[in-house]
């Protein structure tokens, strides 16, 4: 597991001449990265997504959340392609092309593990599917915070009795992640990958997947090499991505580990960071970037 060091200050996104990049895959972490601290996806991002539509580049929503709570954000708006569950699930054109699975028994030793943890502490623990996710907590305060993330919540008697197969074993804790993960969930890794996504969650998936998998999966898919691709990220799971980018952007208050992996700094998702990149590298918007093959 990746360890908070002290990173050094990636280059500047203004050192990147104003539209001089051939765009055609533009990949971007929610929380914390394009979304307002309120949650809300900034205002001025839709026209540069119509701005993305119009040059044949696409843009890619990749998250540690649902995919059926990613569709229902972005599809409205024309978006096709998704990397949902942190890389367990990757989606071109609306079709899922690539799923990945947590062995059985797997599964069940991470509810348990978590189970028992939560014993002494509060621990949310959430059984995430392709199409759907389910949970044994009913309290509300729990149920708002899980349905952020999980637009398909069903609440069960016991996640262990659930049938169908399990992309993720997700756990938040109240208090904070890290910690947890370190003395809860360690002992899953290498054999299985236990990424911290976030303040307050920790994802138990299959090692064979994560966020860099399910780009890289994209970009066969398009035809679209590393030099044509932008990331954006700010948590420890967004890492993997950002070897498969020649354009990787950290924001401005990222984890100091993905900040030391970022070609360039962004400003900070309260500041629309990302809109103010895409911007930027979009440059003038009469200049035809081509089409993507696929």
């Amino acid at each position: 597991m990746t360890t908070q060091t002290t990173a050094p200050v990636p280059a500047s996104w203004r050192e990147i001449p104003e539209g001089a990049v051939d765009l055609r895959l533009v990949v971007v972490d929610m929380d914390g990265t394009l979304l307002l601290p309120s949650g809300e996806v900034p205002a001025a991002f839709w026209p540069v997504l119509e701005r993305l539509e119009e040059r044949g580049i696409a843009f890619v929503p990749a998250s540690g959340r649902q995919l059926a709570t990613l569709r229902a954000g972005f599809g409205p708006h024309g978006v096709t392609s998704f990397v949902a569950e942190n890389g367990t699930v990757v989606v071109r054109e609306d079709e899922i092309v690539a799923t990945t699975a947590l062995e059985t028994a797997v599964a069940r030793e991470a509810i348990l593990a978590a189970r028992e943890a939560g014993a002494g502490r509060p621990l949310g623990i959430v059984r995430c599917g392709v199409h759907g996710a389910c949970v044994e907590q009913a309290d509300e305060e729990f149920l708002q915070v899980a349905g952020q993330y999980y637009h398909q919540l069903t609440v069960v008697e016991d996640l262990l009795a659930v049938q169908d197969e399990v992309i993720k074993v997700a756990v938040h804790d109240a208090i904070d992640a890290a910690p947890t993960a370190e003395a809860v969930f360690a002992r899953f890794a290498p054999a299985q990958q236990v990424v911290v996504s976030g303040k307050h969650w920790i994802d138990v998936m299959p090692a064979t997947a994560d966020k860099g998998r399910g780009v890289r999966a994209l970009q066969e898919a398009l035809g679209v090499t590393a030099a044509q691709t932008a990331v954006f990220g700010d948590y420890l799971n967004d890492l993997p991505m950002f070897p498969v980018a020649e354009h990787s952007f950290a924001m401005a208050d990222a984890h100091p580990d993905v900040a030391a992996a970022a070609r360039y700094g962004a400003p900070s998702n309260a500041d629309a960071g990302v809109v103010q990149v895409l911007e930027h590298l979009l440059g003038d918007a009469s200049v035809p970037s081509g089409r993507m093959r696929g």
